[in-house]
This record gives C-alpha cells, structure tokens and sequence, in this order.
C-alpha cells in the first residue's frame, strides 16, 4: 500500500531485479519461457531422446541403426551388394533353357533310336528329350546337363566362378527344387572344389546325370507319345512328298 504523500511504506521490498514490468508475476514467468524455448531448439544436435547428438561426427549413422541414405558407407555398402545380383542375373540368362533348332529330319527321328548319343548330339533331339522329361517332373536333368556344356565353353575367370555358382545354388544344392540326384562322392568333391572352381568342375556330375537320363529316361522316352507322334508325322509327311 502506499501512504498519504504517495511514497513507499516502511519495509517494502522492489520488485524482482530492480525493475517493476507492470505485469503479474504469473506473465513475467510466460515470458522468460517463451524466450528460452528458441535458445533450446537453435541449441546444435538437439533431439528428443538423444542426448548429446551434436557431439557425433557426421559419419555417425555408421554405427547406429538408423536409416540415414545420405551416409556414403551405406551407399557404397549397397552399390557393393547389388553388383553380384545384376552380373547373377545377367550369367542366369545367358544359360541355355531352350535351344534353337529347325525340325527334325525323319531321318534324324529314326537315328535317335538307335542310340542315346545320337539323340542327345543334336539340338532337336534335346529338345524333343527335355519336352518328355518334363512330363515326368525331371526336366532339371537336362538343364543341368545343357549348363554344364555351357560353363565348359567359358574361358574367363571370374565368368567361370559366378557361372560354377549360379549351377552350384540352382541344380547341386539340397536346398533348391532343382536340385538333381548325386552321390555323396560327387558331392563332396563339388564342395571341396567350389573354392576355385574351374570349368570342368562338374564333369564328374553331368556325366553321372547323363547316365541317369539314358539308363532310367531314355527308354522310356523312346516308348512315350512325345517320339512315336513326331515320328508318325514326319512319316506321313515323307509319304505324302
């Protein structure tokens, strides 16, 4: 309260700091917040949750599991893992699943009885094999056979070694669905050689699934309704040139 003349009663005491702001000390406490509140969001690495972020260095998504895409490491890192995926696609394509061939000859037809080497010496009659294996769910054989002639042809090293792969993961593995029917000897010996795989690798396999396809396939084959229609067309055609 003031008295009479105006002035200050006994024992009052100045407002906080000297100065009277004219406002309660409800809105003097509002303003002091709202002026710290820019200092703390300007404040460098401030972030909910992480403390002390600004004294990191500017690679430090390299060792947290965030998901920072600027960071160099994690593009070279993925580049890095992208490369054996496309030259893996590109070696996949370029392994034989059809052949071109023109049509067999009767004479051709005829042959492929005869014998197993005769059929399988000449594209049509891979073809026309590979069209009755897949009815009997053992078309892998082929393929696998057809893959190997293919790495065989292949002179360059690291080729060689991402082909001996791509055969490796599609036809040897037990954990594919193409995997094809070898022995544990066959086997092991694949995997002790798969450290630096040459061309020839799998020799001992293509000539193990050949012999599978002749014995167990191939007569078969020769009794199926794959051979005996395409021989009786080309025998009627025959009689009608």
């Amino acid at each position: 309260m003031r008295t009479a003349d105006g002035g200050e009663p006994a024992g009052a005491s100045p407002p906080a700091g000297g100065v009277d702001s004219g406002l309660p000390m409800g809105s003097e406490r509002m303003e002091m917040r709202k002026r710290q509140m820019p200092l703390a969001q300007d404040a460098p690495g401030a972030a909910p949750g992480q403390p002390g972020a600004g004294s990191r260095g500017s690679n430090a998504c390299c060792f947290c599991w965030c998901c920072c895409c600027s960071c160099s490491c994690l593009t070279v890192r993925n580049q890095e893992d992208q490369r054996p995926t496309i030259a893996s696609h590109e070696l996949r394509a370029d392994l034989p699943t059809w052949e071109e061939s023109p049509a067999p000859t009767l004479e051709e037809v005829n042959a492929w009885a005869q014998s197993f080497d005769k059929l399988m010496v000449t594209p049509a009659g891979r073809n026309a094999f590979r069209e009755f294996l897949r009815t009997e769910f053992s078309e892998e054989n082929m393929l696998f056979w057809m893959a190997c002639e293919e790495l065989k042809k292949e002179a360059n090293k690291n080729i060689i070694e991402e082909k001996a792969r791509i055969i490796y993961e599609d036809y040897i593995s037990i954990l594919s669905p193409k995997e094809v029917s070898l022995d544990s000897r066959v086997r092991e010996v694949i995997n002790r050689n798969m450290v630096e795989p040459s061309q020839h690798i799998f020799d001992d396999a293509q000539l193990q699934i050949y012999t599978l396809m002749h014995r167990d396939s191939y007569p078969r084959f020769m009794n199926s309704a794959v051979y005996k229609d395409l021989l009786q067309s080309l025998s009627e055609k025959s009689i009608e040139a």
